[in-house]
């Protein structure tokens, strides 16, 4: 779900601005899963526009805020979400930690890097979300270390039913600050995206795993 529906708009507006987001229809990306795409979306790309990066910070803080007032300590998803996650954590005064996709295999050979302590209350930050499923390894990993995750809050998602049901059977709520929709309607109506090619983009996020091209 979406935190609120003037985020969202906004948020789809600084992403297209800043070309975090590209949208090339006729010339599709190609995911490194090998799924062909009419969207790329690269989120690190907001740490190099301070008030693309500012307006993030500051929404997902909010957010967080009023949905998980009682948040310990705030979790970032390596790599592409530890900075984020750094800058949320300032703005709100909350101790941060960040999760590997695996263990390191010397030194301490820590998953979790920073202090985390049993029963802590614990919310995920992500950049992006697809399938979710390196997202939910990351609440794992908290999870058999004893924290309580109270949910993950994430830039932008593509909507896909997979990540829904991903989510669902994770017994993890996921808010983002914008979504698919909200996107290709603001893309739309500012001019990035001809509404001839709209039914492109429908389609692909319907069976993404499947789509080949215009």
């Amino acid at each position: 779900m979406i935190f609120n529906e003037t985020t969202a708009i906004n948020t789809a507006e600084k992403l297209l601005q800043i070309k975090a987001i590209k949208l090339q229809p006729s010339e599709p990306f190609t995911w490194a899963s090998g799924w062909k795409s009419p969207i790329y979306c690269d989120n690190r790309i907001i740490l190099s526009h301070p008030a693309a990066r500012d307006f993030v910070k500051q929404q997902l803080a909010k957010a967080i805020a009023e949905k998980y007032p009682e948040a310990q300590v705030i979790a970032g998803v390596a790599t592409g979400a530890i900075a984020m996650g750094v800058l949320v954590a300032q703005e709100l005064n909350l101790p941060f930690v960040y999760v590997r996709p695996t263990a390191k295999s010397h030194g301490r050979q820590n998953q979790i890097e920073g202090q985390l302590q049993a029963n802590q209350k614990v919310v995920v930050i992500e950049d992006l979300i697809s399938t979710g499923g390196s997202s939910l390894k990351a609440v794992d990993a908290l999870r058999q270390a004893k924290a309580e995750v109270l949910g993950m809050a994430a830039v932008f998602t593509y909507g896909f039913d997979v990540a829904t049901a991903n989510f669902e059977q994770a017994q993890c709520e996921l808010f983002t600050l914008s979504n698919y929709h909200f996107l290709i309607e603001q893309a739309t109506s500012t001019g990035s995206l001809e509404p001839s090619l709209t039914h492109t983009l429908e389609n692909w996020r319907k069976s993404p795993s499947t789509w080949s091209g215009v």
